[in-house]
């Protein structure tokens, strides 16, 4: 028993979806969070564009990037 070392599955921040995570959308709402307070949401390939509008269109969005070189 006990831990084996391998880091659990990153999913999808989007409603219902089960899809393993291949971006980090990395955001902060400045009217409630200081300047250097980041968020994170994950988003697969079909919803990267959806997630992304979604915290883009409110002045959110500060960066996407792959998972692969997230450092969260």
């Amino acid at each position: 028993m006990g831990n084996t070392g391998s880091a659990a599955p990153t999913r999808c921040s989007r409603r219902d979806c089960r899809a393993e995570a291949a971006w980090a959308l990395v955001w902060n709402n400045p009217k409630l969070h200081t300047p250097d307070r980041r968020k994170v949401w994950l988003a697969c390939d079909e919803h990267r564009e959806y997630l992304s509008g979604f915290l883009e269109v409110r002045g959110f969005l500060r960066e996407c990037v792959p998972m692969a070189e997230f450092e969260g």
